[in-house]
């Protein structure tokens, strides 16, 4: 018996019994599914989680003050000091110093409220300088960014988030040109800032940014002026982000006077490291998923090898008959074996056929990113065939070691 006749012979013996074989298939059929639509999960949370990152700024920095010591020895968590000051932020820019960096951005942030009228939101008040919008590759859709008059005269002007401004005018219209109020000074709205569709962190559009020297000066003072919240470098290219790290780091040691970067009063975090940090909770989820997935994989593999043993005892007299007639037991395992693959691929296939249709609705309905690769669906094919031809080998074993004799005398 050749090959087109071993999976002619095995597919009609599927088909001959259908309801058994569909039931057999649904167990492959559901862990094909748990696997497609967990693989599409982990690799759309990631994405979403990269898209987010991203939204911070292309190729950046961001660098925090290290934590504070009180009088009892009480230890503050990192960013609770304030080691990073507006020097270290000019220090950074001068491409002489660090030719790697492109734009430097120093921040410093307080939680405010304001008001336009009778509307009050609290909000990140923010103080920055020009640089901020090409450090963190920002729009305006309305009016214009802050400028460096702005930060010279100190003006009272004020650039909106775009959550900000709906809160602040929840009547619509422009908010440009009129004014809201913090702590009885008045603050001209000069831009709306363009929504970040994609980022589920309200920050990015909930925020109201000023001339740093409007922040110190006229805002909100205090004895540290000149410190700031963090420093945002935005590297030249994906390829130097590297080489502007190691340029940050050691001018900053320079400038601290510290020798050691164990000893170091701030950090540095990259992208890659923010979204090592975001993700690790999607990969703990993925895992468990995964898990889940597996179970139920093999719940249908053992479905198979016990259809397989019920095929077999059924065809015991058909074994003997094949077998006295000289067919050699590996053709008998062959074929069962080629059976129990029919049915995993068939399984499988279908299992592939319903994840992408979850792929397609799941979005609709929970907000949640799926993305499918071809490349994954393959090897869940591959996989469901897999688990076909594994738990078929007893089975099909069990039908090649009859006896011609016994076989043809069972009842």
């Amino acid at each position: 018996m050749n090959w087109r006749d071993t999976v002619r012979t095995a597919t009609e013996a599927v088909r001959t019994h259908r309801l058994r074989s569909a039931l057999t298939m649904l167990g492959i059929l559901i862990g094909i599914t748990a696997v497609i639509l967990t693989v599409g999960l982990g690799n759309g949370a990631k994405a979403q989680v990269r898209d987010q990152i991203n939204e911070l700024g292309t190729n950046l920095l961001v660098v925090s003050p290290g934590s504070t010591t009180s009088s009892s020895g009480l230890r503050g968590g990192l960013g609770s000091s304030s080691t990073l000051t507006r020097q270290d932020a000019a220090s950074l820019a001068d491409s002489a110093v660090a030719p790697d960096i492109q734009a430097v951005a120093a921040v410093s942030t307080s939680s405010v409220s304001l008001t336009n009228g009778t509307t009050n939101w609290t909000t990140t008040l923010t103080g920055t300088t020009k640089s901020w919008q090409e450090v963190r590759s920002r729009k305006v859709t309305s009016g214009r960014f802050l400028t460096d008059a702005d930060q010279q005269s100190s003006a009272a002007v004020v650039v909106l988030g775009s959550s900000t401004a709906t809160e602040l005018f929840p009547t619509g219209g422009d908010p440009v040109g009129q004014y809201v109020t913090y702590n009885g000074k008045q603050l001209k709205v000069v831009g709306v800032l363009a929504e970040l569709s994609s980022s589920e962190q309200t920050t990015n559009n909930d925020l109201a940014i000023v001339p740093a020297s409007t922040y110190s000066q006229r805002l909100i003072g205090g004895t540290t002026r000149d410190s700031v919240s963090s420093i945002y470098v935005k590297a030249t290219s994906s390829d130097t982000l590297s080489a502007a790290y190691q340029e940050a780091n050691g001018t900053l040691l320079n400038l601290h006077g510290i020798t050691a970067s164990s000893s170091a009063d701030f950090s540095i975090a990259t992208q890659e490291s923010i979204l090592t940090a975001a993700t690790s909770v999607d990969k703990t989820l993925t895992v468990m998923l995964g898990g889940i997935a597996a179970i139920s994989l093999l719940v249908g593999g053992i479905g198979v090898m016990n259809i397989m043993l019920v095929s077999v005892t059924e065809r015991i007299r058909e074994i003997g008959l094949r077998k006295a007639l000289g067919a050699q037991p590996r053709f008998i395992r062959r074929q069962f074996l080629v059976e129990a693959s029919v049915l995993g691929f068939f399984g499988g296939l279908l299992g592939v056929g319903i994840g992408l249709i979850g792929a397609v609705v799941l979005p609709h309905l929970t907000d949640t990113r799926v993305i499918l690769s071809a490349g994954a669906s393959a090897a869940a094919i591959a996989m469901a065939i897999g688990i076909g031809v594994m738990f078929g080998v007893y089975p099909a074993s069990r039908a090649a070691r009859l006896a011609p004799i016994d076989a043809l005398r069972n009842e």
